[in-house]
């Protein structure tokens, strides 16, 4: 067999195979999609194969290292669906890198088998590959491997020239695109138009709007009251999951809402993970579905240039202080680049809480609580603080059931194979503690108070739903205030309704003009 002959029988079957490996996804693709997508998955795969040719020299080898990646990419899809009820998509790419760096996060959730299979696999075929290979005898020769190398490059670009023809309209629902392109062409579709910067969006915190709904003078600092937001880490209320757990766990939360200006439901972008989807919709006011490419991490937009009005901004023109707290490294989804963007004066990260108690692996709730009430009682002007817990981040199931756990946190004995549950039950009673912690520190405050609290997500867990079945996905709010309450009837709100809606139950915004 030529050299030649080599890298385009290589490339056929390792392409052949590709499509083979994709029938192992969860949701699995059809067969039947446009020609473009198929083009497209010819053209990436030649593009791979051409450049670890190029590189190595052996094709056999280079086209089993392209499937293998390809093999890498249905495991983490499986496993990810499992975990967030969501497929592979593109702007996932980056958690590869994030799984080196911070792998307690991201690893448990692929499976450490999955993980330590993958691994081996890897260095097998790397093994294998270079030594039962042969080498090519002519290898920079137009007339051998550089040549068939070269037009597998051209005849790839053609490939992903007449793919991107084809129109299609993504829907950034990661199911329907996966099922009407397949996952080649879904994520290169969906990486093309996150090059796209968003287009502008209204915000009910941009100027020219906010400025005829505010009820107060220009400067009205002694009116204005501190504000402390936190999107506390899987909070939801799982007492209706599991009729066992009890009542008491939610203790504060539930006095919190019994006495708030508003309180309710909170429909919000994400299911068990991706915290900043919620984050930005808190923040920014803007509603996930219009965000397109970028609704799945629209920091990466906010990095690279994105103007957003924002919560923070606006309270900063309005005379606050506007902090943000996040006990974890500040380079996590670039929030240390993002948070300054976002209008906030100062961003605090897991090196301010260097001495405080761990509850489990992250920094606890309380510590949390004591470093806003810290900020509160210190300052002079109304400030804006923001807080994004982790004590109730997962995966849960690397910690251990307490020996009173149990008879602590449910009326009845949980169902075998709910440890998951036990333990998050576990940290959410330390979040329903912070709430009381924050009404007492606020209500002890000079200047008017107010506490927006909600969740950002449902926590993952895959086994204990299996088991018990597995919520909508709706989190829970409270807005509270110093100056006194309401008493309303729950309301149902979305995380990108909510900032807006605590200012206004507040007085720091106007009434909404018709």
């Amino acid at each position: 067999m030529t050299d030649a002959v080599s890298v385009w029988l290589a490339f056929a079957c390792g392409l052949a195979l590709s499509a083979v490996i994709e029938r192992w996804m969860t949701p699995q693709p059809p067969w039947r999609r446009p020609w473009g997508s198929w083009a497209i998955q010819a053209g990436v795969f030649g593009l791979a194969h051409g450049a670890l040719v190029l590189l190595l020299g052996h094709p056999w080898f280079a086209a089993a290292v392209v499937c293998a990646l390809m093999l890498v990419a249905v495991v983490v899809n499986n496993a990810k669906v499992r975990a967030l009820r969501e497929p592979f998509v593109f702007a996932d790419y980056e958690y590869f890198t994030d799984a080196i760096r911070h792998p307690r996060l991201f690893v448990p959730f692929l499976g450490w088998g999955n993980a330590l299979a993958i691994a081996v696999g890897v260095v097998a075929a790397v093994t294998l590959g270079l030594r039962v290979e042969s080498a090519p005898g002519q290898r920079w020769a137009l007339s051998g491997q550089l040549g068939a190398v070269l037009a597998l490059f051209a005849t790839a670009a053609l490939c992903m020239a007449a793919g991107a023809r084809q129109a299609v309209r993504l829907s950034f629902e990661p199911e329907r695109d996966l099922a009407g392109l397949g996952l080649v062409a879904s994520l290169w579709h969906g990486a093309m138009a996150a090059r796209r910067m968003p287009r502008v969006l209204a915000s009910p915190f941009d100027e020219p709007e906010v400025a005829q709904s505010m009820s107060h003078p220009s400067n009205p600092s002694a009116l204005l009251p501190h504000l402390v937001a936190v999107q506390s880490e899987s909070f939801f209320d799982p007492r209706a999951v599991c009729p066992g757990i009890r009542a008491d766990v939610l203790d504060e939360f539930d006095r919190l809402a019994a006495s708030s200006l508003m309180h309710g439901e909170l429909q919000v972008p994400a299911w068990g993970a991706n915290t900043v989807r919620s984050e930005f919709a808190f923040v920014s006011g803007l509603d996930d579905a219009l965000l397109a490419a970028h609704r799945f991490n629209p920091y990466h937009a906010v990095a690279a240039g994105w103007q957003v009005p924002t919560l923070a901004g606006f309270l900063r023109r309005r005379g606050y202080r506007t902090v943000c707290i996040h006990p974890y490294p500040a380079s996590f989804y670039q929030r240390d680049r993002v948070y300054p963007l976002l209008g906030f004066d100062e961003f605090i990260d897991i090196r301010a809480f260097a001495d405080s108690e761990r509850c489990g692996p992250f920094v606890g709730d309380a510590a949390v609580a004591a470093k806003i009430a810290e900020i509160v009682e210190s300052a002079r002007e109304p400030v804006f603080v923001f807080a994004i817990t982790m004590e109730n981040h997962g995966p849960l199931h690397l910690e251990k059931v307490a020996p009173t756990d149990e008879a602590d946190l449910y009326t009845a004995a949980p169902p075998a194979g709910c440890d998951d549950l036990t333990i998050y039950l576990r940290h959410l009673r330390n979040a329903d503690r912070m709430i009381g912690a924050l009404r007492g520190s606020l209500g002890r405050s000079a200047r008017p108070a107010s506490l927006c609290w909600f969740g950002d997500h449902v926590p993952s867990m895959p086994d204990v739903y299996d088991t018990l079945g597995a919520p909508d996905g709706p989190t829970r709010f409270a807005v509270w205030s110093s100056r006194g309450t309401r008493n309303t009837q729950p309301v149902k709100l979305a995380a990108h309704q909510l900032a807006e809606a605590w200012l206004h139950a507040v007085g720091v915004m106007g009434a909404i003009s018709d």
